[in-house]
């Protein structure tokens, strides 16, 4: 057949907003696997308490970034249409439809199972009502001293104003009468800097209450002459997402912190209150905080659970996952120089199986080195410990040229960004925070030493931050190399972030926003061509998120031409796989596991000449368009090999943390077949180095450890 009968038939056909599952509710489905971590008696119970933490963190973000969003254009009347043809009204009704059950039932799942489960190894979350006499006479010594200090009631009345309720914010509505009963409202907000849970003393066990339980207790002490008649928890949550103006911003970095500030004034978009919330208190917090009964959650059980992220600190070790310590590969550990190791072979490193130390040596020993003149790199997320940048800093006062750019504009980590590119420029560092407009999401080092055959690139780059705490909890993959043409690339590319220049091709790298959607296009449609001429068409790509609608309706033309295809997407998916002349030929499944899958690898077939990519970018509108990223091939066929074998394969064979994607947008989780075992790929990677070879026949022969035939 004519491909290009087959290319326009395909593209009428794939554009249907009913091929396009919704962007918001893929993501709530997402954060229901999440969930659904929680409720698989695998994990040991305070991993299983944790995924209750971290759906309620996902969620809060969720609300305050997509669900504000949709506010947002509703109230600015905006028309247009998502690309599944829903208004933004629409999309909003669906997404609180679709929340409010899942919330409900974590109250539930946590009320019925996890606490019984709690209690049987002697861990008590109490109400305070269950508490004896002496327990709530340690607890009024403790409000006392620890507590009532820092508390700050606030009064409401023709002489007070309604005060400003902070994002993320938990709080009391108390209700207070005087002698002649006169009726007053009061706002108590509970104090973030202490801990959520308060531990009870209890015999043989650990037993814990709700700090608002506490106060609301003891609130005679902050209303003395008064009847203490009701009291209330609510919770707050507002936009935050920063508005960027950066074409009118002299100082961008001043304009980062203004906006970090007023963060928590944006508008509200959800109020969370108990059913016990009489209406007419409702009411007065609704009209006062302005918004409306669509904006209300009403939540059976605890206000925001993420405070359960305490429990999990408990030294029990028996009730969380066996310590894992990552390896560093004996090809970095037996060589005094990694400069001549990445001079003789490229690296591949598999985080957080490969120890995330490798990297910081990589620039540690560049600030050291007497024969390196110049660093350069890209920061996106470090965290408040960060021994990467303290690296930076030690290059600096060591006399070489560090250049770094800070991307200030990485949400929720502007604070720690800002702090950091203030002591970079102290110590002299060279500090760009990026070009207007888009955000440097790439992952980017490179040093530049001076040996005897002249100068040599050295680079690093990656899927992830540079931050060694979540290294230890993302899975991720990174590259050292030296390839000469692969520097020059990362040399333009640090001089268009950096100064003026205009680059708009590399020899190598797949960059955004200049070339990586044309590029990654273009080898859909070769897999096309190839198939129709071969037969052997194979995509396999992994990352985060796939929204993008050219990427999806690529996807569904590679599909209908009869590409095999497998996504294997952690997140949001908006392609429909399994539609009947559409998606026949596409498998998508997710993984939700002890780490968070966060690697992005794109693997072409080629025709037995496969290309495979790895880098920072998902298959995202954000990604292609607005952010700059990079992709980044993987030249040499033994790492190509190791990388399809060693990790797409054990991903794709996993039947313990995948879940896999319907035609109807749900998900089921993916079990082995009868008589098989289940095989759990990130145990797996675990076990088995990847990467570790014979040190004489490296780069010709690996050594490869035997995975289970089902991989």
């Amino acid at each position: 057949m004519d491909q290009n009968i087959v290319a326009k038939a395909s593209t009428s056909a794939v554009e249907r907003p009913d091929l396009y599952i919704n962007r918001e509710l893929s993501w709530i489905e997402f954060n229901r696997r999440v969930f659904e971590e929680a409720k698989d008696s695998r994990h040991p119970l305070l991993e299983r308490v944790k995924f209750i933490s971290i759906f309620e963190t996902n969620l809060d973000e969720f609300m305050m970034i997509r669900l504000a969003g949709l506010k947002d254009q509703v109230a600015s009347r905006i028309t247009r249409r998502s690309p599944d043809g829903q208004t933004a009204q629409q999309q909003l009704k669906a997404v609180r439809q679709r929340l409010s059950p899942i919330i409900q039932e974590v109250r539930q799942y946590w009320r019925n199972e996890l606490l019984p489960l709690l209690a049987e190894q002697h861990i008590h979350i109490l109400d305070y009502e269950q508490l004896d006499k002496q327990q709530r006479d340690a607890l009024r010594e403790y409000f006392e001293q620890d507590i009532f200090p820092v508390l700050t009631p606030l009064a409401v009345d023709t002489g007070h104003p309604f005060p400003h309720i902070s994002n993320r914010s938990l709080n009391l509505a108390v209700v207070i009468t005087d002698a002649t009963h006169n009726e007053f409202f009061a706002r108590l907000k509970v104090p973030p800097v202490l801990p959520r849970l308060l531990p009870v003393p209890s015999v043989q066990s650990r037993a814990f209450v709700w700090i608002e339980q506490v106060i609301a207790a003891n609130l005679n002490q902050l209303f003395p002459g008064f009847e203490i008649w009701e009291s209330y928890p609510f919770r707050v949550l507002r936009d935050a997402d920063i508005e960027l103006q950066e074409d009118d911003a002299s100082d961008l970095l001043e304009y980062i912190e203004q906006e970090v500030r007023e963060r928590r004034f944006g508008a509200v978009v959800d109020l969370a209150v108990n059913p016990s919330m009489p209406p007419r208190i409702r009411s007065l917090l609704l009209d006062n905080l302005e918004i409306t009964s669509d904006d209300l959650e009403v939540i059976d059980g605890p206000l925001g659970m993420d405070g359960l992220a305490e429990l999990v600190k408990l030294p029990i070790p028996e009730l969380k996952d066996p310590p894992f310590t990552p390896r560093t590969p004996s090809i970095i550990r037996e060589r005094e120089n990694l400069f001549k190791a990445i001079q003789k072979y490229d690296i591949v490193l598999h985080h957080p199986y490969d120890s995330f130390n490798s990297v910081v040596d990589f620039i540690r020993t560049a600030a050291n080195d007497p024969q390196v003149l110049a660093i350069k790199q890209t920061l996106y997320r470090v965290g408040s410990n960060a021994p990467v940048v303290n690296a930076l800093l030690q290059a600096a006062e060591n006399g070489k040229q560090v250049a770094v750019l800070v991307e200030l504009k990485a949400r929720f980590d502007e604070e720690n960004n800002i702090v950091w590119a203030r002591e970079l420029e102290k110590a002299g560092v060279h500090v760009v925070y990026g070009l207007v407009g888009l955000k440097t999401h790439a992952k980017v080092a490179l040093v530049v030493r001076r040996e005897e055959q002249g100068l040599r690139r050295y680079v690093h780059l990656g899927t992830g931050n540079y931050n060694a705490s979540t290294a230890k909890i993302y899975e991720d993959l990174c590259l050292f190399t030296c390839r000469n043409d692969i520097g020059m690339d990362v040399t333009a590319l640090f001089n268009s972030l950096t100064g003026y220049s205009r680059q708009s091709s590399y020899r190598k790298l797949l960059v955004a926003p200049v070339g990586l959607r044309k590029g990654i296009l273009e080898r859909i449609q070769r897999e096309i061509d190839l198939h129709i001429e071969h037969g052997d068409g194979r995509i396999i790509f992994k990352m985060n998120s796939l929204t993008d609608p050219e990427i999806v309706h690529a996807l569904y033309r590679a599909s209908q031409a009869g590409v095999e295809i497998d996504l294997i997407i952690r997140g949001i998916c908006c392609l429909r796989p399994g539609v009947r002349g559409v998606s026949d030929h596409i498998r998508v499944r997710s993984i939700v596991g002890r780490f968070l899958e966060h690697s992005r690898i794109y693997y072409f077939g080629n025709h037995a000449r496969e290309e495979l990519y790895l880098g920072s970018a998902d298959m995202m509108q954000r990604n292609l368009n607005t952010r700059v990223e990079v992709l980044f091939p993987i030249e040499s066929q033994t790492l190509r090999s190791e990388l399809y074998e060693q990790v797409l394969q054990p991903v794709l064979s996993d039947t313990t943390n995948s879940h896999e994607l319907l035609a109807d947008g749900n998900y089921i989780r993916l079990r082995p077949e009868p008589g098989e075992d289940p095989f759990d790929c990130q145990s797996w990677f675990m076990e088995h180095p990847l990467f570790e070879v014979d040190d004489e026949e490296l780069g010709s022969t690996t050594t490869i450890s035997a995975i289970p035939s089902s991989a």
